[in-house]
């Protein structure tokens, strides 16, 4: 685990580097791997039809229920290594 710490908390630093904003749907899986990883389960009720932001970050993060930590951060990591490659 603590290898996999190490490398979600680089992916954090690389993350910001990119050379371009990442789209939303990249933005909505690092969004919701990240939450997973550092609050666990998504809680609270689905933001109402109104809130399109907030209702889609919502969803994503309610897609990944039950995934452990290590599991989340391993997905965050393989995001932002996919996005260095796309956008540099």
């Amino acid at each position: 685990m603590a290898d996999i710490k190490a490398q979600f908390e680089q992916a954090q630093k690389d993350v910001v580097k990119l050379s371009k904003k990442p789209g939303n749907e990249d933005m909505l899986a690092l969004y919701s791997h990240f939450k997973q990883a550092t609050v666990g389960d998504v809680t609270g009720t689905r933001p109402g039809m109104l809130a399109v932001v907030d209702r889609a970050k919502f969803d994503a993060w309610a897609k990944l229920k039950g995934t452990k930590a290590d599991a989340a951060m391993q997905g965050y990591v393989a995001k932002v290594k996919e996005l260095q490659q796309k956008l540099g």
